[in-house]
């Protein structure tokens, strides 16, 4: 899969492997972040993977567009070794009706009961694809094609943080308290936004995630 560079700025380099979601893509994406983690070039600040995209920001004091180029073109020439196992997190989420509102939507809208659609969403395998939007949003992969939904026609204020929310074949937990037009089926108490300086946020890109059933009463 060969990917297109494009300049940003005078301190990025955007490498797009497709112009939609694909996970051969999103597979390369993490391949040449781990290429680049391991052999950095000088003046490299950092990369940020993302569906099909990597952006690779660097110090234009120290290197300039086309030789950051040409060693990415490089790296993807070179054998990568096998990734480490993903780590998978578990992720406990509430299902009850104060915490699921759209729930029974989501339900009459796949044909499905809203127990069959608790039922699709455990089952899924979920990856952490990338962050965005807004600190510690997780945008994960992998969303049953059952309980798959466009987004709602307008979006609802004042979402909680910890909302489980799903649309497409993403799902998310929030972590601030903010407007949504995804669909709201859960709740987690699980803290994304660690608080520390060096990883601050629990799961790294490419990470699985399990989620685990839990009552109200499980709830802080």
């Amino acid at each position: 899969m060969r990917p297109v560079f494009h300049p940003v700025a005078d301190h990025a380099v955007l490498v797009e492997f497709a112009d939609q979601i694909d996970p051969a893509a999103h597979a390369a994406v993490l391949r040449l972040d781990q290429a680049l983690a391991a052999q950095p070039f000088a003046g490299f600040a950092e990369a940020i993977p993302a569906f099909v995209t990597l952006l690779v920001d660097f110090d234009p004091a120290a290197t300039d567009h086309a030789r950051v180029i040409h060693h990415l073109r490089g790296l993807l020439e070179v054998p990568v070794s096998a990734r480490p196992a993903p780590v998978l997190h578990e992720v406990p989420v509430c299902y009850e009706q104060d915490f699921a509102p759209d729930l029974p939507d989501v339900a009459r809208a796949c044909g499905l009961t809203p127990e069959a659609v608790i039922a699709a969403h455990l089952a899924g395998r979920y990856e952490v694809a990338m962050y965005g939007f807004a600190p510690g949003y997780a945008y994960l992969s992998g969303v049953p094609e059952a309980i798959r939904l466009d987004r709602k026609p307008s979006p609802k204020r004042g979402v909680a943080a910890g909302s489980v929310i799903i649309a497409g074949a993403q799902c998310l937990v929030t972590t601030l308290t903010m407007p949504t037009g995804w669909w709201i089926i859960g709740h987690s108490p699980l803290k994304i936004l660690t608080g520390e300086t060096d990883h601050p946020f629990r799961f790294e890109v490419g990470d699985h995630i399990a989620f685990r059933r839990i009552r109200a009463e499980a709830l802080p």
